[in-house]
């Protein structure tokens, strides 16, 4: 369930098909950095025939087991409800954890190190990987989200429904579970609600949830070497790129309360932000 402006809490078959699509726009002439691509909404279709998921990973040993098992269950659901492949890649960015030892524990979950220690290359280093199997760009979906994050189980059949209808890239919502981080999470629950918008046409941008075809992924030069904001860069190149980025809320995940998190201004600043409010 999540919200239209104006019309209350509708399930997603009863959303007008005018509030599903954005509408198509005149192509930017200008604010496209030199070298980018211009690229059309109105590209055709093409079924999306393999699904990339991408988790970066710095000393995530508390949390990682549990994100990559609902994604392991994700992607059980869309496998079986549609002619896709599905590679999870877990990107293990300097840890000196038990997380190597988890992903590894998870056989439909490949996972690759580096030293980065930097989410933004994190990302990129795993679409990197996932752009070299083969597969036709147009016919991949490119989805990403964060360690400390739980997937529900239609969230990659989510994607590709989007993606169906015809999105290029998609940013989906949040769900913080504040249980066990927040000590006193009344207020900080009360001033998240009243700041977060749970619907259609949001503002918000997440690297824990967001998807878009890997041809514009790469057209655009993928996740910059971000320490932070990596996910709200990526999506203004898009944009000035003329692709929309769908905002959805019938994707949401869930994503831990914590108020120290691994991007200096992620979610966990955020949170705190809202702290110092509430």
């Amino acid at each position: 369930m999540c919200r239209l402006p104006g019309n209350g809490y509708v399930r997603r078959e009863h959303i007008p098909s005018r509030h599903r699509r954005f509408p198509k726009r005149t192509l930017p002439t200008s604010g496209v950095r030199k070298g980018w691509t211009v690229i059309s909404d109105a590209f055709p279709r093409t079924p999306v025939s393999h699904i990339v998921v991408v988790v970066p990973a710095h000393n995530e040993q508390d949390l990682l087991d549990a994100c990559l098992t609902a994604l392991a269950r994700a992607q059980r659901r869309v496998m079986d409800a549609a002619s896709v492949s599905v590679s999870t890649i877990v990107v293990l960015d300097a840890c000196t954890d038990d997380s190597a030892r988890i992903a590894a524990r998870h056989p439909s979950v490949s996972a690759i190190e580096v030293m980065h220690r930097n989410v933004g290359a994190a990302r990129a280093a795993g679409f990197s990987g996932g752009s070299r199997d083969g597969g036709r760009l147009d016919a991949t979906w490119f989805a990403t989200t964060d360690a400390d994050t739980r997937v529900g189980e239609d969230w990659l059949l989510g994607h590709l429904r989007h993606a169906a209808e015809g999105a290029r890239a998609v940013a989906g919502t949040v769900a913080v579970d504040f249980e066990g981080h927040v000590e006193d999470n009344l207020g900080l629950r009360s001033s998240y609600d009243a700041h977060y918008r749970h619907e259609f046409g949001h503002p918000h941008v997440h690297g824990a949830n967001l998807g878009v075809r890997a041809a514009e992924y790469l057209a655009v030069g993928g996740f910059a070497p971000l320490a932070t904001g990596e996910d709200h860069d990526l999506v203004r190149r898009l944009e000035l790129g003329g692709i929309e980025c769908r905002r959805v809320c019938d994707i949401p995940v869930t994503t831990s309360g914590r108020l120290r998190g691994r991007a200096p201004d992620g979610m966990a600043g955020f949170l705190r932000a809202l702290e110092a409010t509430a």
